[in-house]
């Protein structure tokens, strides 16, 4: 079985006009039901990312960004970890967004997320991302206070306009040749406390638990409502959700990374061809090179 082999396509949304979270299992594993299977087809996937980011980074035509979205715990930061373990540092950039500044408050809510999108060559990865205004905002409107917004823009409709802008944020981005794909790890309510009981039991991972964790945890119906809005109005064929089963590590990380690979197949990637004269410039410096001595 290849990586990219009918792993992704299961979890792939292009249209959210019929979607419901409740369709997607979080504990699914699809046809993979061996740690050790995952693992091999985990490696053979950062091969060939490897391969493919190395000629993304040669042809600098095109951009590639990845959003993670998740509940705390689901692992965005060890999915990043191990499937971009592969690849040349210098082709990716990486960028967690925390709670807005004072400056990014100042700002447009897309402000923040625009001056990190990447340029050609690049994989970028947002660890959160503006979908945090369609998320946790939403969950907390009282934090529209803060962005400054004039009340007479705060209305019911505020959520669809956000959808609607972030759609056409995406799409001016896939026109100009940045490629967007977009990850909800789908982790369940029980699975998400064990970890955080895992967290206060070890020592060595205390450092990773916060009580704002436990306290967002109350919410989490109404995040659930807010992430199945959101990417039920959001999913387009250009900008695509992966709604990525999260109770298993093993099991996301090797999805995130087939989807990976297949963006990355899908664009035709291929070394740049050197033209004549560039060939003959190669030829001066070999023949200049084969005539001195070391």
């Amino acid at each position: 079985m290849s990586l990219a082999s009918g792993l992704v396509k299961p979890y792939r949304v292009e249209d959210g006009a019929k979607f419901q979270l409740k369709n997607f299992d979080p504990g699914d594993t699809g046809k993979i039901h061996s740690k050790r299977h995952a693992k091999q087809l985990l490696n053979q996937g950062i091969e060939s990312l490897s391969e493919l980011q190395d000629k993304l980074y040669a042809q600098n035509r095109w951009g590639v960004l990845l959003i993670f979205q998740a509940m705390d715990a689901a692992g965005k930061d060890g999915v990043i970890k191990h499937v971009m373990s592969g690849v040349n540092p210098q082709g990716v950039q990486v960028y967690s967004f925390k709670v807005p500044s004072a400056e990014e408050l100042s700002h447009d809510y897309l402000w923040r997320t625009t001056k990190r999108v990447p340029e050609r060559g690049q994989i970028g990865i947002f660890n959160r991302s503006y979908y945090e205004e369609v998320l946790v905002v939403r969950v907390h409107p009282e934090l529209l206070r803060d962005e400054r917004i004039p009340p007479s823009l705060i209305t019911k409709d505020i959520w669809t306009e956000r959808f609607r802008d972030i759609n056409a944020f995406e799409r001016y981005y896939a026109s100009n040749g940045i490629v967007i794909r977009k990850f909800f790890l789908n982790l369940s309510k029980k699975e998400q406390k064990k970890r955080f009981l895992a967290r206060l039991e070890h020592p060595e991972k205390n450092w990773k638990f916060s009580s704002s964790d436990v306290k967002e945890r109350q919410f989490w119906d109404d995040y659930m409502k807010a992430y199945e809005d959101m990417i039920a109005h959001t999913a387009s064929p250009h900008a695509p959700w992966y709604v990525v089963p999260a109770d298993n590590k093993w099991f996301t990380r090797l999805i995130v990374a087939a989807a990976v690979v297949e963006t990355l197949e899908e664009l035709n990637l291929a070394y740049p061809k050197v033209d004549p004269d560039k060939r003959k410039e190669l030829r001066a410096a070999r023949a200049m090179l084969a005539g001195k001595k070391a």
